[in-house]
Parts: structure tokens; C-alpha cells; sequence
């Protein structure tokens, strides 16, 4: 586990500090089962318990921790749905991080637009308006990956003031408008990219590369359109057998794929 920071006493918000810091924690899956009690977490941050209570307050209202009288609080249900994303770009960077490499993201594009393709993904009219994302995604400050993301714009407009700039864009989703992305469909094809994309990606051409679509939902509502173009000379996908996570026709298992920086 990471060394928990101290925190900077400013403006008197150390509760939001956190608060920002243990959501980022349970999105990293830093804690199973057992959640530190108020004790140990005022000597992990060095505040008061009054601090510690107030973030804890929070994380109990979402439903992140779970908490009895005169039990340790629990992780709750909530907290386990993102600490496991099973999407290739997020694998992909918590690989980066792994082998002690940087991953890092640029933001090319934020704006709220129509998009009619984005807005029927979502299941809303074609003039919705929509916060438009783009982020030109790195690893030790190489371009591997263009990320493109689309939100309904009365749920995400609060992420227009947002510090984008980061690999971890869920953690500012949820802090910043409260959504939780907990499922979704993701599919991944080869591609041959644009002269564009080749440029945008740092790529020789011609290079193929993984075109990732993905509909994130909370809940079952659908939240998040996005596409992925992500270069397949950075990365290999391996992939191993696992148990079946649903019904097959074939009654074959389903391959759970984990990219790996190459």
C-alpha cells in the first residue's frame, strides 16, 4: 500500500482532503474487507478525529463504507464495483504503474456539443447537450492512447472547472458530479488509424492500433460513451481462462484479456 500523504492545512477544508485521498484509495482497491478505524486514520493523516469523522460521514452516506456501533467500518458494496474495472485502458495504466512507469494524460478538448451518434449510444435525443472529452493519454511521456469521452451534460457540467489532467478520470467523475461507473460494454477492434490519429499517436505509418467503444453505466443507466484508439505497438493483450461469468452457447469459458506494456 501506498504511504498515506499529510496533508496541507489550508482553508480549513483538511476533511475534504481526506476525504478526496479515501476515495482514491478505495477506487485504487487499496482496502478489502476490514476499513481503518477512526484511530488509525488520524494517526495515518495526522488530524484530528473530528476531521476523520466528517470524511468518514461522506464516505457512509454514499454507501462506499459500511459502519456498526462499536463494529469497524466495512467496505461496502459500492467502493468494490470501481476498485475492479475490467476495461482495457484502465488495465493498461494500472500495468504502467505496476512496472514503476508514469502514465499521464493531456487535455486536448473540453466542451459541451451535440453529437447525435454519442447522444443515441446514450439512449437520450440527438441535441442533448453533452460534455465532450478528449485526452491524449502517455506513459513516461509517450503518446499510447486518444481517449474520447461523451456525458450527458446536466450530469457532467461540473467537470468543465475539473483538473483533468490525470490518468484516474473516474475518481474525478465521481468526486466532482457523485456517478459511480459500475458496469458497461466494451468491444475492441483492430484498426488501421487516419494519417491524423498516426500523428496524434506519434505513430509511423502505417500502424495498426486497438479502437476501443465502451458505454459505461451506473446502475444500469448509461452514463459514459467513449472511444479509445490505442496504439498496438505499445501493448500486447494476454489473456487466460476463467471461470464462466455467464451463459455460452459453446459451453466454452470466456477469456478475461489484461494488457501488458510491450
Amino acid at each position: 500500500m501506498a504511504a498515506t500523504p499529510r496533508l496541507v492545512r489550508a482553508n480549513g477544508l483538511l476533511w475534504q482532503q481526506v476525504l478526496a485521498d479515501l476515495r482514491e484509495r478505495l477506487a485504487r482497491g487499496d482496502f478489502s474487507g476490514d476499513f481503518p478505524g477512526e484511530l488509525d486514520l488520524v494517526d495515518q493523516y495526522g488530524v484530528s478525529r473530528h476531521t476523520v469523522r466528517q470524511a468518514l460521514r461522506e464516505l457512509r452516506a454514499e454507501g462506499v463504507v459500511t459502519a456498526a456501533r462499536g463494529r469497524r467500518p466495512q467496505v461496502g458494496p459500492q467502493a468494490r464495483l470501481i476498485a475492479q474495472p475490467a476495461c482495457i485502458l484502465h488495465s493498461l495504466f494500472a500495468s504502467a504503474r505496476a512496472r514503476g512507469l508514469t502514465p499521464s494524460a493531456q487535455v486536448r478538448h473540453l466542451e459541451v456539443r451535440a453529437d447525435d451518434d454519442a447522444a443515441s449510444r446514450l439512449g437520450l435525443a440527438a441535441a442533448t447537450p453533452l460534455v465532450h472529452l478528449e485526452l491524449l493519454r502517455s506513459i513516461d511521456g509517450e503518446p499510447v492512447a486518444r481517449d474520447r469521452i461523451w456525458l450527458p451534460a446536466a450530469l457532467a457540467e461540473p467537470l468543465l472547472t475539473a483538473d483533468l489532467g490525470r490518468a484516474r478520470f473516474h475518481t474525478e467523475l465521481h468526486e466532482h458530479t457523485g456517478v459511480l461507473v459500475t458496469g458497461g460494454e466494451e468491444t475492441v477492434q483492430a484498426v488501421l488509424p487516419s494519417p491524423d490519429e498516426h500523428e496524434i499517436l506519434g505513430m509511423a505509418t502505417p500502424t495498426p492500433a486497438l479502437s476501443v467503444h465502451r458505454l459505461g453505466t451506473s446502475h444500469g443507466r448509461p452514463v459514459e460513451w467513449r472511444h479509445m484508439l490505442i496504439r498496438a505497438d505499445r501493448i500486447t493483450l494476454s489473456s487466460t481462462l476463467g471461470p464462466p461469468c455467464g451463459p455460452s452457447t459453446d459451453g466454452a469459458q470466456p477469456l478475461r484479456m489484461t494488457p501488458s506494456l510491450s
